[in-house]
């Protein structure tokens, strides 16, 4: 299994800046919109742009060929408005020429980073599951245009 922890200190995620809000690290508050996509269709049918946002953020997670293949297929996805079913079949092709995807080492091994980004996932939890597509949203334009 990857381990996708993250690292929190004095309240913010080291990556993503994220801040801890009801005790929940960034990771955890990236659980909860997991758990609503499952009760609408409207909602799942983000899921490529709710996992590559919290993913891109969290760079730590990612070889770096990895985490440019994410990047790039966020961005190609998001410029040319592919579908879910583009999105599946480009990334299976994509990854077969990539090695190793994931990072190897252990969360409290890798190196971090803090990137300041206009929205996190901060942005999703409050808002909670009657924004959660509207956020969503929200975030992946403003992750496309800082990228």
């Amino acid at each position: 299994m990857v381990d996708h922890s993250t690292i929190m200190m004095n309240g913010r995620c080291m990556e993503c800046g994220a801040m801890e809000l009801d005790q929940y690290s960034c990771y955890e508050q990236f659980g909860f919109p997991l758990a609503w996509e499952h009760q609408g269709p409207e909602l799942y049918a983000l899921h490529f742009w709710l996992v590559s946002c919290y993913m891109i953020q969290h760079p730590s997670n990612y070889t770096d060929a990895g985490y440019d293949q994410l990047v790039d297929l966020f961005r190609d996805a998001y410029d040319n408005n592919w579908d879910a079913a583009t999105i599946l079949r480009e990334n299976r092709e994509r990854i077969q020429t990539v090695g190793k995807i994931a990072n190897p080492l252990s969360s409290k091994e890798r190196s971090r980073s803090q990137r300041s980004w206009t929205r996190t996932i901060n942005d999703v939890y409050i808002g909670g599951e009657a924004m959660a597509i509207d956020n969503i949203k929200k975030w992946r334009d403003a992750i496309r245009s800082e990228l």
